[in-house]
């Protein structure tokens, strides 16, 4: 059941648990600092297929039945999957998953995909008994033949662009279980400061996650300090400062606690990833393969995810358009109340 606290803040009150989690990367991705926390590390970009776009939908469906495997089940025992990704039609999400029979929603967020799927698998395992994925997926190569140029075009990236990660985040959620527990969402606005410059993501996210953020700890009535990490993904160094000084003006400190996936998945300075990853597998594969872990296990005992997309369209950005955003957020815990 839910408690509405707030406009966009619901409570569970019975939280629904995390109850298997899986992780894939690409090479680049497993070659940074957290390497070592992610179920699998492909070194073959094309992951066996032919083209970009089979490759993503390659990795999605490996992940997907990967943490449905770890969580003893299999796939007629999902009664629906919440899943995404950032190419036109979600073509990586329907091909990928079309094998597999299980009952499917589309959803798209563009980064912040994982939020929004994860928040919607716990609402629905919060009502019911029956069990629930969320998953998506991004690749390097097909987010530049979409979004920015052919690889074969070889153009030089701007000190504030990010790295579209190749990789994949996928979670089984239901009505019982253990850590990690889904203790509430806030599900966020349509934010637009009019940022125009597609390099730029982290500016265009940063106000979308300040505006989601100060929400919720207004409708929790919770502090900073309560938690051991805020999470954002994937803001990169420009959109993580400029999240710090937005909250700032408001009198909201997060700089202890923050945290940001597309920082962490790389070594900027030794990778030369510029402003650091982005893309709908970024926050995923971190939060599956970093952080989930940490709660399941104790080490850290409340934390806010926050992923953030910039729902930007190439049509659009010819047309001078600036990119609206959003931020959804979870609240997830090591205890169940």
């Amino acid at each position: 059941m839910l408690k509405k606290t707030g406009r966009n803040t619901f409570e569970f009150k019975n939280s629904p648990s995390i109850i298997s989690f899986a992780s894939t990367v690409g090479k680049k991705e497993g070659e940074g600092p957290l390497g070592g926390c992610f179920d699998t590390v492909e070194e073959d970009s094309h992951f066996g297929k032919e083209t970009w776009e089979q490759a993503e939908s390659e990795m999605l469906l490996q992940t997907v039945k990967l943490a449905i495997k770890k969580g003893g089940l299999n796939p007629q025992d999902i009664n629906c999957i919440f899943c995404g990704d950032l190419i036109n039609q979600c073509l990586s999400t329907t091909y990928g998953l079309r094998s597999l029979d299980i009952p499917f929603l589309g959803i798209y967020g563009a980064c912040s995909t994982m939020a929004e799927g994860l928040l919607l698998a716990s609402c629905f395992a919060a009502s019911s008994e029956g069990k629930f994925a969320a998953a998506t997926s991004s690749h390097f190569s097909t987010a530049e033949r979409q979004f920015r140029f052919p690889l074969s075009y070889g153009g030089q990236r701007t000190p504030s662009a990010q790295w579209t990660c190749t990789a994949s985040g996928s979670v089984v959620v239901s009505s019982k279980g253990t850590a990690p527990f889904v203790r509430a969402v806030s599900i966020g606005k349509i934010v637009d400061l009019g940022i125009t410059d597609a390099n730029n993501m982290g500016a265009a996210m940063a106000p979308a996650a300040a505006s989601t953020i100060k929400t919720y700890l207004e409708d929790s009535n919770l502090s900073p300090d309560y938690f051991d990490c805020i999470v954002t993904g994937d803001l990169g160094v420009v959109g993580s400062k400029l999240l710090n000084e937005l909250l700032l003006k408001d009198n909201i400190d997060i700089s202890k606690q923050h945290k940001d996936c597309g920082v962490m998945m790389f070594d900027i300075k030794e990778q030369d990833m510029h402003s650091g990853g982005s893309g709908c597998g970024c926050s995923a594969s971190v939060l599956c393969g970093y952080f989930l872990p940490k709660i399941k296990t104790g080490e850290i005992k409340e934390m806010l995810f926050a992923a953030t997309g910039a729902l930007i369209s190439p049509a659009a950005s010819q047309q001078g358009e600036s990119i609206p955003s959003v931020s959804h957020l979870i609240h997830i815990s090591y205890t169940n109340n």
